[in-house]
This record gives structure tokens, C-alpha cells and sequence, in this order.
């Protein structure tokens, strides 16, 4: 396939941990490219070395994205094309990338998707859940808003997915329980990791499981949609 290479930005998705994830074409863009705009450059940079590739490196994230976006839009105006990354998966999937996305849309450059691994998606297809119809929540709010956002979910039919930090983990369970009752879940972490590990039952089975070891790695949590037909929603 001949792509063209000048003023495009490919999203480019990266591997969540098994560095054989990564796509053939993925390692072709990241090498063909005029630049790499990545969250984090020094993990990034052990990606490109495991692949050999040698590539200019530039900082895009949440941090620095307001002045970022224009100076990479003005190099896409410049005719380079640019390849953007986040430390693993999907960028824009509780990543950054979606400024410098729509500013790149509404300058009228192609924005072309190079598929390849989300932990959400993943972990949705080994949770024994439906897949037919479902949300992605990404993280909840820390503080504010938070218990708010779960009563609003809880008529929910489809099945939803969150992620999760180690220290919240619990927690969040925990409270998923007080509102949703004892809802069928799947919790993953550390996908495609040497620890990859996916608890699946109840969350009163799943909480008193992830009570009895020290969270480590990150978490999705993929939580069965309310069912009419079966009066399991509070405890």
C-alpha cells in the first residue's frame, strides 16, 4: 500500500507490555516518519531501540500540550509528517492526543489511525462479559464528582469498562459494590505482562480476591450492565 508522507499525523498505538504486539506497519510509520511526538521520550526511546529504530524524539503531553499542539501543527503545514504516541496503546484512549487531533482536523490535515493494542478492548475480550454494546468510562473522577458520575451509570445497560490505579483499586471496587450491588466483573491487570492476571466473578468474589494480595500494575475493570431480568443491582 503507498501511503503519502507528507502532513499527516498517524496515531500510532504501541504495545501495553509484549513488545511482539507492536504491528509490522507501527515499526514501518515510527521509521518513516519526520518526528515522534511522545508522552514520555525516555520510555518511548527503549521502544525504538528494541526495534532499532532511530527516529527524532519530541515531548507531547498533558502538561505541555497547549503549546505543543501549535508547533507540531506548523510542522505538519511544513509538509513533515509526525507520529504520535503515549508510553502504551492507543493514544487519545485516556491519553493525550486529543488537541493536537482536532487541531490537526480543523487545519485540514489527514489524521490516519495505525491500529493496534488497547488495554480496554483487551480486557473486554477475556471478561466473559457482553460485548455486544458497551461504554468506556476510562478513570473516574478522584474526588468530586465522583460518586455522582456512579449514580449515574448505575441504569446502565451496557457493560463498562474503567480503568484503575493500584492504590485506588479497593476501593473503587468497593464502592462499585455500595452502588451497583453484586454485579458480575472481570478485572485485569498487567496485560500481556509476565504477571498478566484476569479475576473474574462476583465483586464481592473479585474484592475479597484483590484484598488478599498487594495491587501492583494497573487495572481495567470491566462491569456487567444492569439486567432487567435479574434483580442483582443493590446488595
Amino acid at each position: 500500500m503507498n501511503e503519502k508522507t507528507g502532513g499527516i499525523l498517524y496515531i500510532v498505538s504501541t504495545p501495553i507490555g509484549n513488545l511482539e504486539d507492536i504491528t509490522f506497519r507501527a515499526v514501518r510509520i515510527l521509521k518513516e516518519v519526520d518526528v515522534i511526538a511522545a508522552e514520555d521520550t525516555r520510555h518511548t526511546a527503549l521502544l525504538l531501540q528494541h526495534f532499532g529504530i532511530r527516529n527524532r524524539l519530541e515531548s507531547y503531553h498533558d502538561f505541555n500540550k497547549m503549546g505543543k499542539t501549535p508547533v507540531l501543527i506548523n510542522r505538519l503545514s511544513e509538509g513533515q509528517s509526525i507520529a504520535l504516541v503515549s508510553d502504551a496503546g492507543t493514544p487519545g484512549i485516556s491519553d493525550p492526543g486529543y488537541v493536537l487531533i482536532t487541531q490537526a482536523l480543523a487545519s485540514g490535515f489527514d489524521v490516519v489511525p495505525i491500529p493496534g493494542p488497547c488495554a480496554a478492548v483487551a480486557s473486554l475480550s477475556v471478561s466473559g462479559l457482553a460485548t455486544d454494546r458497551f461504554v468506556f468510562e476510562g478513570f473516574l473522577p478522584v474526588k468530586k464528582g465522583r460518586k455522582k458520575r456512579l449514580d449515574f451509570l448505575l441504569q446502565e445497560s451496557r457493560t463498562m469498562i474503567f480503568y484503575e490505579s493500584p492504590h485506588r483499586i479497593v476501593k473503587t471496587l468497593n464502592e462499585l459494590m455500595t452502588v451497583f450491588g453484586n454485579r458480575s466483573v472481570a478485572v485485569c491487570r498487567e496485560l500481556t505482562k509476565k504477571f498478566e492476571e484476569t479475576i473474574r466473578g462476583s465483586l464481592s468474589e473479585v474484592i475479597e480476591k484483590v484484598e488478599k494480595n498487594k495491587p501492583r500494575g494497573e487495572f481495567v475493570i470491566i462491569l456487567e450492565g444492569r439486567q432487567k431480568e435479574n434483580e442483582k443491582d443493590r446488595p
